[in-house]
């Protein structure tokens, strides 16, 4: 059996295991709607599913880069193994007997398996990698991959000249993105990526926004790739639910940069439970104009004190038994704050304050706790119909894991990046450290995964593009797998590095401190396993 054959087998075998744990979970879970009686064992194999799709995804690019068949074999190989010990572990739970896995390979699949993971693989990934100076170098293939790979080398450029040398300052300073970086970004239209050209944005795809935010991310997470999050959430909420008169009067200056957004969804008491919101739009008079008067408290709304307006989620309908159904969404302007406090103030009385939460990374866009007190909003800033901001919300949101998918895989590649030019610059014993064994093991294992997460984002990407109905479940996979990747690539970076890893004045430590929050933004990670991968894997719907 060729290492080509061995891996197509894996993923087959594999795949086949998943779906009997798939059937015992569809029902022990009647159909997903008893997820939270099966809250570990829907966790793990929603995890499982991820992986799969990543190594399918890996599997698929490779067939257009023949060149990238090794390490989409290998990266089969591994996940096949891991995935049927998984449940070999924890059959129980998914009700399935360790027979039922071990039918799931030919015979004599499983040792061959095992030989393919042989260390002197992941080094031959590593002197492939070093071979590219650790830079992302990988094909794009599709009928728009001209200009996606010209969008690549753009954003690449900008990233490696106008943000890299702010980059480490702003992390040790805290400082607010500075306006320069802002300008720069709108002046190539990375605010308007997602835009139509008809509303005054560029119309790229779902797949160019995913690349650019890659590159951007590469230099800083919070200082050039998120900048692009929060427009994106409001232009998707906006193209599903705005009016004609909404869009042509909000896309436009979001593209051009000219309005810089913010998101105000989480609370201090409600997190991922959305239909549990407590922030209150009730219809309000003020000057003779007809509008809302929003009361109560938002939390972690980043970049909200730089922002012109906030994508705003509140409850219009009183009555909790509405849930998600009594959500609004508003377009709320306010001031630029560029400090870390708010304290503003309307003629009518109304009144915005909050301050910056202090956190270990992700500094330069300054993460608000909110409270709005009678803040006044004109009628014609409800997006679409009230009480459907929910929904409105989720096109954002799906747009915003995809986007989130990217931002992880550009810090991972940092991270590989920065651990490469210190193996090769670091000499112990007499020769770079990249030399050693176990250090070029380390580092085809940060490129093999760093390459997994690109390619699953790739393919979510394309699926958004071409409309398919799971594109959002494809995205909230890619945002999971790859928010880990980039958790656990940083973290093996900064090992490499030893002590000085720890040193603030090293670049891998803001990497590490910026990776956390990936996992908990736009989905925190236990939740988005289950109750948005699980339930729709299972049947139990978005």
């Amino acid at each position: 059996m060729t290492a080509g054959e061995l891996g197509l087998t894996a993923l087959r075998g594999a795949a086949a295991a998943l779906t009997q744990v798939r059937d015992q979970l569809v029902q022990r879970t009647a159909g997903g709607r008893d997820i939270d009686g099966h809250q570990v064992a829907v966790r793990r194999y929603a995890n499982l599913e991820a992986r799969l799709k990543a190594a399918q995804a890996l599997a698929e690019w490779a067939d257009e880069d023949p060149s990238a068949r090794q390490m989409a074999d290998l990266f089969a190989a591994d996940f096949a193994l891991e995935a049927l010990h998984a449940i070999e572990r924890h059959g129980a739970d998914f009700g399935l007997a360790a027979a039922d896995s071990d039918a799931a390979l030919p015979a004599g699949a499983r040792p061959a398996l095992a030989s393919a993971l042989s260390e002197s693989r992941f080094r031959a990934l590593a002197e492939r990698a070093a071979g590219h100076g650790f830079v992302n170098h990988g094909a794009i293939h599709g009928e728009d991959a001209e200009l996606t790979l010209a969008l690549r080398d753009g954003a690449r450029r900008f990233a490696v000249e106008r943000v890299a040398p702010l980059a480490q300052r702003i992390h040790l300073d805290d400082l607010l993105v500075p306006e320069e970086l802002i300008g720069g970004m709108a002046e190539l239209g990375f605010f308007g990526m997602s835009i139509p050209a008809e509303y005054g944005g560029t119309g790229m795809s779902n797949l160019a926004m995913v690349v650019a935010t890659e590159e951007l991310s590469v230099a800083s997470l919070p200082a050039a790739g998120s900048l692009i999050t929060r427009p994106e959430v409001l232009a998707k909420a906006l193209l599903a639910g705005g009016s004609e008169a909404q869009k042509q009067r909000w896309l436009g200056p979001v593209a051009r940069g000219e309005l810089m957004v913010g998101v105000a969804v989480t609370e201090p008491d409600t997190g991922s439970d959305v239909a549990a919101l407590r922030c209150r739009a009730t219809p309000a008079v003020q000057d003779g104009v007809a509008g809302w008067s929003i009361d109560g408290a938002k939390a972690w709304s980043t970049f909200a004190g730089r922002a012109d307006v906030l994508a705003l989620l509140a409850r219009t309908d009183p009555d909790p038994a509405a849930g998600h159904r009594g959500l609004s969404l508003f377009i709320v302007e306010k001031q630029r704050c560029l400090g870390h406090q708010i304290d503003l103030t309307q003629p009518g009385g109304g009144r915005l304050s909050g301050k910056a939460d202090r956190t270990p990374g992700y500094r330069g866009m300054h993460s608000f706790t909110l409270q709005f007190e009678r803040w006044f909003v004109p009628g014609d800033r409800l997006v679409g119909e009230a009480g459907r901001g929910f929904y409105y919300q989720m096109a954002g949101f799906a747009a915003g894991r995809l986007q989130t998918a990217g931002r992880a895989t550009g810090l991972a590649q940092a991270s590989l990046l920065a651990a490469g030019q210190y193996a090769q610059q670091r000499r112990q014993f007499g020769r770079p450290i990249g030399e050693f064994q176990s250090t070029a093991y380390e580092l085809g294992w940060m490129a093999l995964r760093t390459e997994a997460a690109r390619q699953l984002s790739h393919a979510a990407a394309r699926a958004m593009d071409a409309g398919a109905a799971d594109a959002g479940l494809l995205a909230a996979m890619a945002k999971l797998f790859a928010c880990r990747v980039a958790v656990e690539v940083s973290q093996r970076a900064q090992l490499l590095h030893g002590g000085w890893g720890y040193a603030e004045e090293f670049l891998i430590a803001r990497l590490v401190a910026d990776a956390l929050v990936l996992p908990i933004f736009e989905g925190v990670e236990p939740i988005l396993e289950l109750k948005v991968i699980g339930r729709q894997l299972l049947g139990g719907g978005a």
